[in-house]
Formats: structure tokens, sequence, C-alpha cells
């Protein structure tokens, strides 16, 4: 059987569809580099505003060792990836915090500067991609969630993702952008039909060339795609519908065009997009924000929770009063509003479960699953949401990363550990050997175990 190489696509009428890892393709370089002779390692990062209710992030039992035995119910969500976890304590920013520095610094480790919009240097992801990116069909993938308040506009809590000549790096926000970039043509070429029917004929092709298992995996790789288009089209049907409903309440913005209008079908788009993209390796390194600094989205679709996320993130005021509320809404008590707070922050759980579910289902045949084989970031700049604190800020690793850390544990640091140690960390597993990052001064340690 004659091997093809992993920068193989189907093309066809200006359409491209790259392909997922096959046996087949284990002899050859991968997309004309070094030949590949053990899994592909992935990288992504998950932002999140607003920090957290001090208490719900710590796992509620650890074994001697640090083993993961039960995590606390706010994090319930995660309890059947608790194997593929690594939740480290007492992780800090010495420098960037906050709703608006915080953001702009949290992959750069350094100040920001406001009068400059000056992250302080290449963000982690991009120095990454600067190394990795020529590999790949895109370097890197900057997404975001298409943000709702006040300060939605503001640039420094819109950007993670800074190059190297300072300038924040545009965030795609719509599931059906994310897709054309990896599967259909820049300009020009038939885009009002399916990739799978501009492409069906060669696949076909291709699958009578290669053995049993690669055709399955390129079977499902197939089905997916068209799925994902199905259910693309679908959430914009459903929009444009819903924004027919004059009964809708003023309070929650409705979405444009192109933006789905249940906001859990926007997420978990948006997160479909990322294992279709470490799938095909049209990119191995991903930053996805899953709302901007200092969101105000209101969270009423969530049972049992009322107001803005901002406003419920200031917990230890329930008057509905103050200059973060929205002036309508109000609580029972300071414990009702901090519960709807952890709420928010366990429907966000929810939604990173889904991916971590996507991610594990996928078995690769240099072997592990796509989760396996990644190494993704969880987090926030703020610790206590009410504190607007810097100390032991909610921080969660996902995926093994090809086999270099060990999950399924609790990383225990006595001291405050400088999250630009962890960049360097995924930095060296990614290829990438640097004695500093940001305010770090080396990799942090006990990842692998």
């Amino acid at each position: 059987m004659k091997p093809i190489s992993r920068r193989t696509m189907l093309r066809t009428l200006g359409a491209a569809v790259a392909l997922p890892a096959l046996e087949v393709m284990n002899p050859l370089p991968a997309w004309g580099g070094p030949a590949q002779t053990g899994p592909l390692n992935r990288v992504a990062w998950f932002y999140f505003p607003n920090g957290i209710p001090r208490g719900i992030w710590h796992p509620e039992e650890v074994g001697s060792q640090g083993e993961l035995r039960r995590l606390n119910p706010w994090m319930s969500p995660l309890e059947p990836f608790k194997s593929d976890l690594l939740i480290p304590t007492n992780i800090w920013t010495p420098k960037g915090n906050g709703h608006g520095a915080g953001t702009a610094t949290w992959l750069t480790g350094q100040d920001y500067d406001r009068r400059r919009v000056d992250a302080g240097g290449v963000s982690v992801d991009q120095l990454i991609a600067e190394e990795v990116g020529g590999q790949t069909l895109l370097p890197s993938l900057e997404l975001a969630c298409k943000g709702e308040g006040f300060f939605s506009n503001s640039l420094p809590r819109n950007a993670i993702s800074w190059s190297k000549n300072g300038m924040p790096l545009p965030r795609e926000i719509e599931p059906r952008a994310v897709f054309d970039r990896m599967f259909r043509p820049l300009s020009g070429g038939v885009t009002d039909r399916s990739v799978m029917d501009l492409v069906l004929s060669q696949a076909r092709s291709l699958r009578r060339k290669v053995g049993h298992t690669d055709g399955h995996r390129l079977d499902e790789y197939f089905e997916a795609i068209r799925a994902l288009e199905k259910r693309i089209e679908f959430a914009e049907s459903q929009t444009r519908d819903k924004r027919q409903d004059r009964a809708l309440t003023d309070s929650l913005t409705r979405p444009d065009p192109g933006i789905p209008s249940e906001h859990q079908e926007y997420l978990q788009l948006m997160m479909d997009m990322i294992v279709l993209a470490f799938w095909s390796d049209a990119t191995r390194v991903v930053t996805y924000m899953l709302d901007h600094g200092q969101s105000n989205r209101y969270f009423n679709f969530v049972n049992g929770v009322k107001g803005t996320w901002h406003a419920l993130s200031h917990y230890g005021n329930a008057s509905g009063t103050t200059e973060d509320d929205d002036g309508t809404t109000s609580w029972d008590s300071v414990e009702s509003k901090r519960e709807m707070f952890a709420e928010v922050v366990r429907w966000h759980h929810r939604q990173f479960a889904y991916l971590l579910r996507k991610l594990k289902s996928i078995e690769e045949p240099q072997g592990g699953t796509l989760l396996d084989n990644s190494m993704l970031l969880y987090g926030s700049s703020l610790g206590d949401g009410d504190a607007h604190d810097e100390k032991d800020l909610p921080t969660l690793i996902a995926g093994g990363g090809g086999g270099t850390i060990r999950t399924g544990r609790q990383l225990t640091f006595s001291g405050r550990a400088d999250l630009s140690g962890v960049h360097l960390a995924f930095m060296e597993r990614m290829g990438i050997e640097r004695e500093r990052f940001g305010t770090g001064k080396g990799a942090i340690g006990g990842l692998s175990g």
C-alpha cells in the first residue's frame, strides 16, 4: 500500500478538505517536515471572565498522592473526566490582573500598558504557532463568543492573543466562518453546496486505497463534517425564526445573523470547530474566549439564575443597586446570589465537558485519543470574582499532552505558582525551549508526575 502525506487534501471545484491522521500516513513526514514518530500534540487555552466564588474549584476528596477521588458538586459536570484532569492550586499572575489588564495579559505574563495598548509581548499561543504553524493549514485559530454588555467593544477585554508586532489578533466569532476557513475556498468556487458533495468522488477513490481501519476513520470524519454543516444550517434557521418572535424579552440581546440564538448551541458549535480543527490537523494551536473579560451576559436561561454574569460575580452585595448591577435585578440574600454565580460557573463546566467527551471519543492511529494528545488550559484571570484578586486563579489542565502530562490528580503548590510557568511547560511540550517567559523563570514542575 503506497503511503500518503499528512499534507494530502481532497480538492474539487475550489473546495479543500484536510484529512485526519491515518495509519497509511505514518511512514511519511508531516506536511513536508520531520518524520512523525509519535502522536501529534495540540494545545488550546479556554478563557472565561469574572472569576469564581472562592471555594467551588478544588476537589472534594483527594487521595494521599493527590489522586482525584471526587470533585466538588459545582464541578460535577467534569466528574466523568476526572482521570483526564490536572487541577493545580495557588496559580497566580504577578503583574496582570482584573477584567481588562488581566484578560489582555493572561497569555503574555506581562503588564498591560493602556496608553500604548500593549500587552507586553507576544502571547504564548503565537510563539508556539510560529514554531509549529508551518506544518498545518492554519498556524492557529483565535476564537471567541460574541460579547455582551457595556464592555463588549473594550479592546483589552477582548484580546488574549498578541502578535510579535504587539497587535491583538482578531477573533472569529461565527461557527460557519470558522468552518469555511478550514474547508472552503477563500474566494470563488462553489460555496452553496455541501462540502461532502464536492469531494465525495475523490473520497471514494481514496477509500479504495486505504485499509479497513483507515476507511472507517475516513467515514467517521466525513460524517462529522456533514453533521456539522447540518447543525450550522439548523442553528441559522432557528435564529432567523426567533428574530421574528416579538415576545422575547428586551433584556436578552438577540444574536446577529450568523450567531446561533441558543447560547449553549453557540458554545457547543464552537467547541465542535475546535475538535474538527485538531482532528483534521488544520491547526494545532487554538485560543477560545468563552466571553469578553467583563461579560454582562444574562444567564436567566439557566434554571434558578437571574442577572448578568458580571453582576453575579460581585455577590457580596445583593441589593441590586451597585454600579455593577443592571438597576432592575436584586437578590434575596448574598448566599443566593453567590449560589447563582456558582451555577453559571457550573454551566460552563458542562460545556467544557462536552468538548472533553468529543475529544476523548476520537481514537488516533499513533495511539491514544485526541484528548490524550492535547493540552487544554481552562481558566480565568480573576480568582474570587467579588474580591478581584489574583490569588489561586481557577485553573484546570485537561489532556495528556501526548503522554507528557500525568492527569487524574490535584497538583498542590505550597507557595504561589506563576501561570507563566505553566505556559513555559506547554511550550516545552510543543518543542520550544525557553528559560523565561513573562514573569516565569522556568517551566512549572509536576505536570509529568
